[in-house]
């Protein structure tokens, strides 16, 4: 199966997501056990359901590539959306580990 160029990169960024998110989400954990505020509690719960969303949205790359396949424009509007998604999450990760 080949993949459209928009889609592979949609894919990287995906990925990207998922590593960041994996790198919070461990420190979001240790700083609950720690310190067990509320708020940690909610970027807790954001960090895993922001990866569920990646790791679904991979599955979805990979398993029905149809679902994006037919609308050029649907597959650069999927990559915008995913490069802000993961600048988000670098600007979290940023902030975070600093």
């Amino acid at each position: 199966m080949v993949m459209e160029p928009t889609l592979a990169i949609a894919t990287v960024l995906s990925s990207l997501s998922i590593l960041l998110l994996l790198g919070l989400t461990a420190v979001w954990i240790r700083n609950y056990r720690t310190f067990g505020s509320s708020m940690v509690l909610g970027l807790l719960a954001f960090g895993v359901v922001l990866l569920a969303e990646n790791v679904l949205a991979l599955y979805f790359f990979f398993s029905t590539n149809m679902l994006y396949a037919g609308d050029p424009f649907a597959q650069r509007m999927l990559l915008v959306l995913r490069f802000l998604q993961l600048s988000a999450i670098a600007f979290l990760a940023y902030v975070t580990m600093k």
